[in-house]
């Protein structure tokens, strides 16, 4: 969730709508909102019944407009102007004079509904009543006003100041006169609304929190450690931050609270908060402001991660292996064509076998043009290309693995088709050579048993386009054997890959968390709850994803990602994981994203 550029909104019309905001709870995120409020030249009441946190507060916009005037942002008088707007209280009754009050209290539905109550009694009969609210019902609090059709939700994200996105939510109940005049505010301070419906998580936290949860999950069973579960995410998927992290940094606490009010709504097993959330948040071990959570911090508050019982120990990466100086690689395709690249540039003599010469050598040729771009972009010398270049064999036949200490078969992704290659490497590698298979989402064991060496059979699963993606997953099997488990993870550190280890079974880590979240921002277009569009506008501003899910599947492809899907309900037999039926429509009407011209969107044809 990596800080967005701000603009300098302070020179707005001097009489915008909505021009007197009140702010009921000044912690984090009230303080946030009242800083982007401010600084848009809004006039903003801040109501907290603690004289501290209103104190923090306008120290934090000291410092925060400070900081703006360092950076040219603001100006001295501008910076002087915005301070001025900003007036604290400690009781209600100061919101009298408020065009609209967002209140950002704690996530408790008692506490919201007596603010609301005290409100209803307090401002004038036009002012429009928001929560803050990303996990309560909009609709419930609105009923229980005695104004619901001027209630609504707006959910600014976390860090106010810097995040794009603001959902702007309506219950049945509200009239679209206040949608509009918050929409039309939210545009004002330079922010990118998405208007949805009143449902737990609304859209951009009702993706995130499933994702959240699984992967709490995933470390409560010991398949993967923390530290390799969120690796596995940032550098497969190109997040700004590991699950597990971004659980400490959200609260332990408050995501299961969210992931409660989600559970009670969708009864989806999914939503349903793993158990380790409720031990932590019992434990007071609440994340990052309580200095511990998955990780430990240095103090409350910090986000400084230091070493505790679980972090792992330095070791020896070569420790134990076996020596591995020649590489076969198995396919003609990209991703065998850069696998063979990434281990041609880390030294290795590397043989590239195809169905036929022709296609190794076009595989070859690919690589070839795959280097001289590196070198066009300054990233390698014609030197070290040449020589990396020299390094790859092409080859027609398996016959040519007879050498190779290591072989890594990159074909399709059929099981019948890899096992039969598997009982070829049997016979055609020498004894002791390490066989690898790059498969996503197929059972490596099975891959094992076609071989009279189960042992020395492992999973190294690239991400495409090799080359560039820093990700490996190492996938053991129980008959996998230490040295070789050993031997892959010296082979990824000396080609400068990232290994994280995962046991085998569908998904590994990546894709057993990442299409479950694609899954669920389908079924949200299939309910008609959000459009295309502002799902994927969602993730992107709100979460920090580089991708919207829809962009994302057609990339991969819809063909690609329903099968993923598929493995994966058949392994774990979790109704929330059944394929959505859209995606089995698309694809069965042959619209398999960016490759066919159509998917989700339709792309021009090249």
């Amino acid at each position: 969730m990596g800080p967005q550029s701000t603009p300098d909104l302070s020179t707005q019309a001097s009489s915008p709508s909505l021009s007197t905001v009140a702010i009921v709870g000044l912690g984090t995120m009230g303080t946030g909102i009242a800083e982007v409020l401010t600084r848009a030249g809004r006039e903003v009441i801040g109501i907290d019944t603690d004289e501290t946190a209103a104190r923090r507060a306008v120290s934090a916009l000291e410092a925060a407009t400070a900081r703006a005037v360092q950076r040219e942002r603001l100006t001295e008088r501008e910076r002087q102007d915005a301070l001025a707007r900003f007036r604290t209280f400690t009781d209600l009754q100061a919101a009298a004079d408020a065009d609209l009050v967002i209140e950002v209290v704690p996530e408790d539905y008692e506490l919201k509904r007596q603010v609301f109550a005290e409100l209803d009694a307090v401002v004038r009969p036009d002012t429009i009543l928001a929560t803050g609210t990303n996990a309560l019902s909009v609709t419930r609090l609105a009923a229980d006003s005695q104004r619901p059709e001027r209630v609504l939700g707006v959910h600014f994200f976390n860090p106010a100041p810097a995040m794009k996105l603001v959902e702007v939510v309506s219950s049945v109940l509200t009239a679209p006169t206040a949608v509009t005049a918050v929409t039309e505010l939210a545009h004002d301070l330079g922010k990118d609304p998405i208007a949805v419906g009143d449902r737990p998580g609304f859209v951009a936290d009702g993706l995130l929190f499933g994702y959240l949860n699984q992967a709490a999950a995933m470390y409560e069973s010991k398949y993967a450690t923390r530290e390799d579960i969120d690796a596995a995410m940032k550098l497969g998927c190109g997040l700004p931050m590991g699950p597990l992290a971004l659980l400490d940094l959200i609260g332990v606490d408050t995501a299961r609270t969210v992931l409660e009010a989600m559970y009670a709504e969708s009864q989806d097993r999914l939503h349903a908060p793993a158990p380790i959330l409720g031990q932590l948040a019992e434990a007071g071990l609440t994340g990052r402001k309580a200095g511990r959570g998955f990780y430990t911090y240095d103090a409350p508050g910090s986000a400084t991660i230091v070493p505790d019982a679980e972090s792992p120990a330095a070791a020896d990466e070569l420790a134990g292996g076996r020596t591995v100086s020649g590489v076969g690689v198995a396919g003609s395709g990209t991703m065998a064509s850069g696998i063979a690249e990434v281990f041609a540039k880390a030294g290795y003599k590397v043989v590239l076998a195809a169905r036929s010469l022709e296609k190794a050598e076009k595989a070859k040729a690919r690589i070839a043009k795959s280097l001289g771009r590196s070198v066009d972009k300054g990233r390698m010398t014609a030197e070290a290309r040449d020589a990396a270049l020299a390094a790859v064999t092409p080859a027609g036949s398996l016959d040519a693995f007879a050498d190779v200490d290591l072989a890594v078969e990159a074909v399709a992704e059929d099981l019948a088709v890899k096992q039969e290659l598997f009982r070829t490497l049997d016979k055609v590698c020498k004894p002791g050579a390490v066989l690898a298979t790059t498969t996503s989402s197929l059972p490596v064991v099975a891959c094992a048993r076609a071989t009279s060496r189960p042992q020395d059979v492992i999973g190294m699963h690239f991400f495409n386009p090799a080359p560039a993606m820093k990700l490996v997953e190492v996938v053991r099997t129980v008959l996998t054997a230490d040295d070789v488990h050993a031997t892959v993870r010296a082979v990824c550190a000396k080609v400068r890959k990232h290994p994280v280890d995962c046991g085998d079974r569908a998904g590994f880590i990546v894709n057993a968390l990442l299409f479950p979240y694609l899954n669920n921002a389908i079924k949200m277009v299939e309910e008609h709850y959000a459009s295309l569009d502002d799902i994927d506008a969602a993730m992107k501003l709100g979460g920090g994803y580089p991708m919207g899910p829809f962009e994302l599947l057609d990339v991969v492809g819809l063909d690609v990602s329903l099968a993923i899907e598929k493995v994966l309900h058949a392994e774990f037999r979790d109704p929330g994981l059944a394929p959505s039926p859209l995606l089995e429509h698309l694809v069965a009407a042959g619209c398999l994203g960016r490759k066919t011209g159509r998917g989700f969107r339709e792309y021009a044809r090249r």
